[in-house]
C-alpha cells in the first residue's frame, strides 16, 4: 500500500510539475504581448511591426540582433528599430521572416545626435570595450554639453528618424583642446535584457 501510494505521489508530482511550466510559458508569452502592446501604445504616431529577438551576435566587434519578422511582414533595409526605453539600431538585411539589425553599440555604427537641452550635435559610434556606451565625436569648440543630459537622433544621416532617445551623456572627456574633447553616452537601452523590439515602418 505504501509503495502504491508513494507512485501516486510521484505522478501527482510530476503533474504538478507539468503545469508549472505550461504556466510559466503562458505568463512569458502574456508578459511578451503585454511589452509589444506598451510599446505599440508609447510610439503610437509611426506604423510600426513589433518582433521579437530570435538570436545575438554580441562580440567585441560586431553587435547584431535578428528578429522574427521580414519582408513578408512590411519590414525593409534601412528601418529604425526601437525598443520601449529608446533607440536600438536599423535594419541591415531582410529574409521572407527575419531581419538582421546592427545596433548603436556596434564599432561600425554611427548615430547623429543632439542634447535635447542645449541641442548640442554630435555623433556617436560603438566602442569595442563597452557593451551599452557610445562614443560622441564632432562636437563644436563651443559645445556646452552637460554631464546627465539627454540624447536624442537628430534625424540627419539618412537612416533614424529625429526625436528618437538614445541615452543619456554619462561623462565628458576633455581633450588636449576642444576638438579632440569627446563624451560617454550610456544607452537608454539594456541590449543584454532586450527581447522585444518595434520596427518603424512608415520612416
Amino acid at each position: 500500500e505504501l509503495k502504491q501510494e508513494n507512485e501516486q505521489l510521484k505522478q501527482r508530482t510530476s503533474e504538478l510539475e507539468q503545469s508549472l511550466r505550461e504556466y510559466e510559458i503562458i505568463k512569458n508569452e502574456n508578459e511578451q504581448l503585454k511589452q509589444e502592446l506598451n510599446l505599440s501604445e508609447k510610439y503610437g504616431q509611426y506604423t510600426t511591426v513589433p518582433g521579437t529577438i530570435i538570436s545575438r551576435d554580441i562580440s567585441n566587434y560586431s553587435k547584431t540582433i535578428v528578429i522574427n519578422v521580414g519582408r513578408e511582414d512590411g519590414i525593409a533595409e534601412k528601418m529604425t528599430v526601437i525598443a520601449n526605453e529608446g533607440l536600438v539600431g536599423y535594419v541591415v538585411s531582410v529574409t521572407s521572416h527575419t531581419a538582421k539589425i546592427q545596433i548603436i553599440t556596434d564599432s561600425a555604427s554611427s548615430t547623429s545626435c543632439l542634447t535635447s537641452t542645449t541641442r548640442e550635435s554630435m555623433v556617436s559610434k560603438g566602442t569595442v570595450e563597452k557593451k551599452s556606451s557610445l562614443k560622441a565625436t564632432y562636437i563644436s569648440a563651443n559645445a556646452n554639453i552637460i554631464q546627465g543630459d539627454s540624447v536624442e537622433t537628430s534625424g540627419l544621416g539618412g537612416i533614424y528618424i529625429k526625436g528618437i532617445h538614445v541615452g543619456k551623456i554619462k561623462k565628458i572627456v576633455e581633450g588636449t583642446n576642444k576638438i579632440d574633447s569627446y563624451a560617454i553616452i550610456e544607452t537608454a537601452v539594456d541590449f543584454e535584457k532586450l527581447e522585444t523590439v518595434l520596427v518603424i515602418t512608415n520612416q
